[in-house]
């Protein structure tokens, strides 16, 4: 055969996501269309792409695919993530694709593939796919027509319903959208936001020529603190390439931890919807268990990663939820993670509030965290996690992912990765002083 064997490292525990063309090519596409078909069964899916320069040429060759085991594909057009999730959930589409690598860098691009689960949309992995594809050589060929669905006026009516528009107090904000898909969003409903939005890098770019598309790499959030300062603004936010994750960024300049902006969205939810569940995963901060208590709500406590947010939104009577990472849930969005309802629902939050977002965001956040990683061969993964609980048994021990031990005055967890040879330690405690003292005597111990 002369066509290239397709990459396996490629299909991923929650998607499909190489680099371009390396990794991820059109003859993988083809391929993972085509299995995508062979797999689920489904006949009729709904595609979306962002902003990458890849999306075009992975969308032809992926419909071929499709078409070559006798589906349809239906083309929503360059959208967010959240986009795709809605025509899934919405319309008569058993499954969707949405072409996008999120927040990795410009040269990646991958397949988020999710299918009707109820009224409610399920996340496929990727590795799920892998045992139905079957190298068939991919021949290029004249782009496809592909059927259009336009779902912008469904959607847009569909995160506008999470909050009362007028109830949003006049602000002036600035909004980053990393060249990405949020852009597109947000000024389709613009005009009916009583607020002042000050655009950042709103045009759609694959290159993203003004900073990565993932909000907190190193020099990400620098444009939007120079320009929240420079407008004298009251806060700004910052989308990621796919629009799925966003952060909010104070009236300094600087970002708000991810663990105060869940408390944000939780006390409003709980608000309408008292006794539910708050999400969250075991590397969030205390504190959030504490207010969501305090707040009349059930805090529950998931592993690391979306789909166990997910999950336990799902088992527990949860009404929303969050990572660290950005993406926030939420259960009538048919259990999935949006930017633009965290978005909408931050800006009634935060307009209703007479402090200053930095001054919210400190009273959320009454503890101080350090979060690391450690390099270590694979096979010393495990035995790394057995000595630290002997040597940390006087503490409060759980094993839900990794290890936590809690203290009166500190907590900790370490966690080993799924895909890498690396230890995450989170550190949390009441003062400086104390984590700092823990970091460095856990960090020594596990150097050993």
């Amino acid at each position: 055969m002369t066509y290239m064997e397709i990459n396996k490292s490629i299909f991923k525990s929650y998607d499909i996501r190489g680099i371009y063309p390396s990794e991820l090519n059109e003859e993988a596409a083809f391929n993972i269309g085509a299995a995508f078909v062979r797999h689920t069964g489904f006949k009729k899916i709904a595609v979306g792409y962002d902003a990458r320069i890849s999306c075009l040429g992975l969308l032809n060759a992926l419909a071929r695919g499709v078409y070559s085991e006798g589906g349809e594909l239906y083309n929503i057009g360059q959208v967010s993530t959240e986009c795709l999730y809605f025509a899934v959930a919405t319309y008569d589409f058993p499954a969707g694709i949405m072409i996008t690598a999120s927040h990795n860098p410009k040269e990646y691009n991958g397949f988020k593939m999710v299918k009707k689960d109820g009224g409610n949309i399920k996340i496929m992995s990727g590795k799920e796919l892998l045992p139905s594809v079957k190298e068939v050589e991919f021949k290029k060929a004249e782009e496809l027509e592909i059927e259009k669905k336009d779902v912008w006026h469904d959607y847009l009516n569909h995160v506008l319903s999470f909050v009362d528009l007028s109830e949003i107090m006049p602000m002036k904000i600035v909004v980053d959208a990393s060249n990405g898909v949020a852009g597109s969003a947000i000024s389709k409903i613009q005009d009916k936001l009583p607020v002042e939005i000050i655009p950042l890098n709103f045009e759609p770019d694959g290159n993203f020529p003004n900073h990565g598309p993932n909000p907190v790499a190193e020099g990400s959030a620098d444009q939007i603190g120079e320009a929240i300062r420079r407008e004298k603004a009251d806060m700004g936010f910052i989308f990621d390439g796919d629009a799925d994750r966003i952060f909010l960024v104070d009236e300094n300049g600087l970002l708000v931890k991810s663990d105060a902006t869940i408390l944000l969205l939780a006390k409003y939810f709980l608000e309408k919807n008292p006794g539910m569940g708050i999400v969250r995963h075991v590397t969030c901060s205390r504190a959030i268990p504490e207010f969501v208590k305090k707040w009349g709500g059930v805090p529950i406590r998931t592993k690391v990663g979306f789909i166990y947010i997910q999950e336990g939104l799902k088992e527990h009577n949860g009404i929303m939820g969050g990572e660290l990472s950005g993406h926030y849930c939420f259960k009538d969005n048919f259990y999935c993670d949006s930017g633009m309802i965290a978005f909408l629902s931050l800006l009634k939050i935060l307009s209703m509030d007479q402090k200053k977002v930095s001054e919210i965001a400190k009273e959320l956040a009454p503890y101080v965290r350090i979060d690391s990683e450690f390099k270590i061969k694979g096979e010393d993964k495990d035995a790394i996690i057995e000595k630290v609980k002997e040597k940390y048994s006087d503490g409060k021990q759980d094993f839900l992912d990794g290890i936590t031990v809690e203290y009166e005055d500190w907590w900790f967890n370490i966690r080993s990765s799924n895909t890498e040879p690396i230890l995450r330690l989170t550190v949390e405690a009441d003062t400086d002083e104390i984590l700092q003292k823990k970091q460095k005597e856990l960090t020594k111990f596990i150097s050993k």
